[in-house]
C-alpha cells in the first residue's frame, strides 16, 4: 500500500470540528461514538473509572502518551490535533526535558471532514519509516480528530520492518495524564507480545546471557535509584530486578514480558497489567516504601512465586533494621495534606507516616484500582482521609479543614497555601521525582519537607508585610480620576 492509495472518509454528520476542542465533552463523546470509536472509549471506561469527580484539573492527558514516546530511543512520536493543543503539548515536553523532536500533522476542517486528514498521517508515518533510525512510530490523535473519527487502526502494522502504533488520548476518554502514559505503554506491551507469540524476537542489549535468575518487571515511573534498590532487595530471594514499565528502548519490551512477577508499583496502569495477564505474569500491588511497606511486599513477593519462607524472611530482615535506622535519624514531625496527579501519592503518603508525619489527607486524581487497595487500606487505618478522582476543590478543602502544617500538592494547591502563609511543596517537581523505596528513600523525604517547614516564620513575615496587597481596593491602579468615576479605591 502506497501513501496515496486510498482516502478515508469521515461522516460530517457525526464530526466535532465546527465546534472544535469548546464542543464540550458529551458533544464530543457522542460525535467519536457515532464515528465508530464507542468500543474504544467502553474500553478506557473500564481501564480508568471515573468518578465521583469525572475529570481532575491537570494538564491535558495526551501529555502522558506523548512523554512515554519521547522518553523511547529510536521512537518517533506524531501528534494529530489542533495546532493550539500541539503547542501547548510540545511546548509541556520540552519544558520537561524533552530533547526529541514532536511530529505533527496539520488539518483543517476539509481535510478532516474528507478524510484527507488520515491521508496525511498515513504519508508522514511512511517517510518517518527509516529502520536505520526508528523501531517503532507512534501516532497519537487527540480530541478533534478522536472525535471525528480518524481511523489509526487502519494504519499499517509495519513499514520497513518499523511498528507503526496508532492510539487515540481524547480528554474525554482518558482522565489523567497519568493514565495516558498506560495507554502508549500498554500498547507497546501489546504489539511487542504478540511479536513473541509470531516467533523469535531480538534479544535485548540489557539481557544478562549467563545470569538465568528469574526478574520481576517493574510498572510505574519510577526514580531510578529506585529500580537499582529494588534489585539488591531482590537478591536474598534469588530475583533480580527487570525492565521498568514504561521502557526506554523497544527491546526491553520483550524482557519485561519474560518476567517471573509483575511489581506495579504506580498502580493505574490498567492496559499494561491486562497484556501482563494476557501473558501469563502474577502481579503484585503497593511498593517497597518504608518498614511495614518493605516487609508486606517482600513477603507478598514471596508468597505470589512460592519462595521458602526461611528466605522471604532473610530477604525482609535484610532490609528493616537499614530503614528503620535511617527513618529515626531523619524524623519529620507535621501535620500533612497531600496531593497530586501522578499516581504515587499513596505510597508517598505511606513513608511520610513511617517518617512520623500526621498525614490526614491524601487525594490523588486517578482512580481506586485493585493495586492501590492495600495501601488505600493501611492509610485508613491510620486515621487517613483517602480521596480517589480528587478534584481541585477536594483538595482546598482538606487543607482548610486540616489546616496543615505544610501542604503537598498540584501548582493550585501550593498556590492556595501560600496565600494562608502555608509551607508548601509540589508534588510532581519536589516530591514524587525523589528515591521512595527502600533504605534510599527512607530519608529522601525529610530535608525538603524539613526545610520547607522551618520556612513559616518567614511566610508570616511576608504576610504581615504585604498585608492586603493584591485583594479588594489595593489591587490594580487607582488614581484620583478612577476614584472619583468609581468612589472606591485609594490614590497611589
Amino acid at each position: 500500500m502506497t501513501a496515496s492509495d486510498t482516502v478515508i472518509a469521515v461522516d460530517t454528520d457525526n464530526t466535532a470540528q465546527a465546534a472544535g476542542c469548546h464542543a464540550g465533552e458529551d458533544v464530543m463523546r457522542d460525535a467519536a461514538s457515532k464515528a465508530g470509536k464507542s468500543a474504544q472509549l467502553e474500553q478506557y471506561d473500564k481501564d480508568y473509572p471515573k468518578g465521583p469527580h469525572d475529570q481532575p484539573q491537570s494538564m491535558c492527558p495526551a501529555f502522558g502518551s506523548l512523554r512515554v514516546g519521547l522518553r523511547m530511543r529510536r521512537t518517533a512520536t506524531v501528534l494529530s490535533g489542533s495546532a493550539c493543543c500541539v503547542y501547548g503539548l510540545t511546548f509541556t515536553s520540552h519544558f520537561y526535558g524533552a530533547k526529541r523532536t514532536v511530529g505533527y500533522v496539520p488539518f483543517d476542517s476539509e481535510s478532516l471532514v474528507t478524510g484527507k486528514l488520515f491521508e496525511d498521517i498515513r504519508e508522514a508515518v511512511h517517510e518517518l519509516a527509516n529502520p536505520d533510525e526508528y523501531d517503532a512510530v507512534v501516532v497519537i490523535n487527540l480530541c478533534v480528530p478522536t472525535a471525528s473519527g480518524v481511523p489509526l487502526d487502519l494504519l499499517p502494522k509495519e513499514i520497513n520492518g518499523v511498528r507503526i502504533i496508532g492510539i487515540d488520548v481524547p480528554g474525554f476518554g482518558v482522565p489523567t495524564h497519568a493514565e495516558a502514559k498506560d495507554v502508549l505503554a500498554g500498547a507497546m506491551l501489546g504489539y511487542a507480545r504478540k511479536e513473541i507469540q509470531a516467533g523469535p524476537v531480538a534479544r535485548p542489549a540489557s539481557l544478562d546471557t549467563e545470569n538465568s535468575e528469574p526478574t520481576v518487571a517493574m510498572v510505574g515511573e519510577i526514580f531510578p535509584v529506585d529500580a537499582i534498590t529494588i534489585g539488591r532487595m531482590l537478591q536474598p530471594l534469588g530475583l533480580k530486578a527487570g525492565p521498568v514499565i514504561p521502557t526506554r528502548e523497544w527491546r526491553e519490551l520483550y524482557a519485561a514480558l519474560d518476567c517471573s512477577a509483575v511489581a506495579m508499583l504506580h498502580p493505574f496502569y490498567a492496559a499494561t497489567a491486562r497484556e501482563f495477564k494476557a501473558a501469563g505474569r502474577p502481579l503484585l500491588g503497593s511498593a517497597p516504601v518504608g518498614v511495614e511497606g518493605t516487609r508486606d511486599w517482600l513477603a507478598n513477593l514471596g508468597n505470589v512465586l512460592n519462595l521458602p519462607q526461611k528466605q522471604i524472611d532473610a530477604a525482609i530482615n535484610a532490609q528493616l533494621s537499614a530503614i528503620r535506622g535511617v527513618l529515626e535519624a531523619n524524623p519529620i514531625d507535621a501535620r500533612i495534606t497531600l496531593s497530586g496527579y501522578e499516581g504515587s501519592e499513596l505510597i508517598v503518603a505511606r513513608l511520610l507516616i513511617e517518617s512520623g508525619a500526621n498525614v490526614r489527607y491524601v487525594g490523588t486524581a486517578c482512580a481506586k484500582s485493585d493495586w492501590s487497595a492495600h495501601d488505600c487500606e493501611w492509610l485508613e487505618s491510620h486515621g487517613v482521609s483517602v480521596k480517589f478522582r480528587a478534584s481541585l476543590e477536594d483538595d482546598l478543602h482538606a487543607m482548610d479543614t486540616f489546616e496543615p502544617d505544610i501542604a503537598i500538592g498540584t501548582t493550585p494547591v501550593v498556590q492556595h497555601a501560600k496565600e494562608l502563609s502555608i509551607p508548601s511543596l509540589y508534588f510532581t517537581n519536589l516530591i514524587s521525582a525523589r528515591p521512595l523505596m527502600g533504605v534510599a528513600g527512607a530519608g529522601s523525604l525529610a530535608e525538603v519537607i524539613n526545610t520547607a517547614l522551618a520556612g513559616k516564620e518567614r511566610f508570616q513575615t511576608m504576610e504581615s508585610f504585604f498585608a492586603g496587597v493584591g485583594s479588594g481596593t489595593k489591587s490594580g491602579i487607582w488614581t484620583p480620576q478612577i476614584i472619583e468615576r468609581h468612589g472606591m479605591g485609594e490614590a497611589s
